[in-house]
């Protein structure tokens, strides 16, 4: 979509976010480069370009001797420590021109040091010192052309006329200007960048928490069930050895499908921007968890048909299930309990309870499972209630809202 705006006519990329090369100038822990290259242009530029100027202001302006062409390149050269020391460049760039004018050496491309400079200092941040330097640039010329041009060469000049000084003045303040409007773009590029790396790093932590969700879902589920066939087939190893040997059963089918669904995360995990190799998981499969469940010796009745449900909301609503049946495995003594699917308009409603009693400190599951739970919930903008029913027993009762017109399109 971005491209298609730029194509309309839109903003281009660079505008928005800043030129690449920008990146690395604000680099923390690293000073700037040393700008030779435009340096070295520049000065060249200054150089060859006042010697056209001297030639087409001979007699009207002193010619370039050695003096003048030292000041000339050291106005240049000093752009070299604009990035570093940008309030004494922008000064020092200011007075040497203020001298090569007063020494009555020729117009020409000499300001342009003066213009590189004060952009510099006003980007970085020393704007009080880029108008300070340009203002006394502009009065410094103004005396020179007004009250003291016939003390200073070359001899016989006139005053230079107040329009001059006008323009002057106004090409000043055009170039503070655009270095403002440049150190304001500036700013702005370096908030959004410190906003895309923040947010980079929230969806990277996001992505984490997912991934660590799934983690815990898949083996807190896959490891109770094995644990509970392997008491079961130690227990009966040699009393009933077909019941142990269908219990390992169980554990070989069981640990199958936890690796499965571990090396599906770490898979998305290596590959991010790839498709699923393997559709995830949803109430689709819920007989499957019943069974699964049956095997560690809990008895699950289903109350309700799971709803046309899009892929985000069907794997919360699975996981969230299958967290609750194996806190009942693990932290309940009933081996009986119920799950109830209800559509109200657009919210999923699920409930999970068992008769209890506890058989630990932490009834109804561990921090993580029901914190689980209440960050998958939330993700989706539902909620979970997790407690004591009234009655005996716990419950869990999930309220996930349903995309409407998600679950159309995937109906047509």
């Amino acid at each position: 979509m971005d491209g298609q705006r730029e194509r309309r006519g839109g903003p281009p990329q660079w505008w928005r976010h800043g030129p690449p090369w920008w990146d690395r100038r604000d680099d923390e822990g690293h000073r700037p480069r040393w700008p030779w290259r435009s340096t070295a242009l520049i000065t060249a530029f200054v150089l060859i370009g006042s010697n056209f100027a001297a030639h087409a202001q001979a007699g009207e302006r002193a010619g370039l001797d050695p003096f003048a062409r030292v000041l000339l390149f050291v106005t240049g050269a000093a752009l070299l420590w604009r990035q570093r020391h940008p309030v004494p460049v922008v000064f020092g760039t200011a007075a040497a021109t203020l001298l090569y004018l007063g020494s009555g050496y020729p117009y020409g491309p000499v300001f342009v040091a003066v213009v590189v400079a004060c952009f510099s200092a006003v980007v970085t941040g020393h704007r009080r010192a880029a108008w300070t330097a340009m203002v006394t640039l502009w009065a410094g010329h103004a005396l020179v052309s007004h009250w003291l041009y016939p003390w200073l060469p070359p001899s016989g000049d006139s005053a230079a006329s107040w329009g001059e000084e006008i323009v002057i003045a106004t090409w000043v303040v055009a170039i503070v200007a655009l270095s403002e409007l440049a150190r304001t773009r500036r700013e702005q590029w370096a908030r959004e960048r410190a906003e895309r790396a923040q947010a980079a790093k929230r969806r990277a932590d996001e992505e984490r928490l997912r991934i660590a969700r799934e983690l815990h879902d898949v083996l807190a589920h896959s490891i109770s069930v094995i644990n509970v066939q392997a008491g079961v087939g130690l227990a009966l190893l040699d009393s009933d050895p077909e019941q142990a040997r269908t219990a390992l059963t169980t554990i070989k089918d069981q640990s199958k499908e936890a690796l499965g669904e571990v090396r599906q995360v770490l898979d998305a995990l290596r590959t991010p921007g790839d498709a699923p190799r393997a559709p995830a998981p949803g109430l689709d499969r819920l007989p499957e968890l019943v069974e699964q469940a049956a095997g560690a010796g809990l008895t699950v009745e289903v109350e309700g048909e799971p709803p046309r449900l899009p892929p985000g909301t069907d794997l919360a609503a699975f996981r969230i299930v299958q967290e609750a049946l194996t806190n009942v495995v693990r932290h309940s003594g009933s081996r009986h309990a119920r799950v109830r699917l209800d559509r109200d308009g657009r919210t999923l409603r699920l409930r999970v309870d068992d008769d209890g009693p506890a058989t630990g400190a932490d009834a109804g599951g561990s921090g993580n499972g029901l914190a689980g739970m209440r960050e998958r919930a939330a993700a989706l903008g539902g909620t979970i209630e997790a407690g004591p029913r009234a009655n005996g027993g716990f419950r869990v009762l999930a309220a996930l809202p349903i995309d409407v017109a998600h679950t159309k399109e995937e109906d047509r």
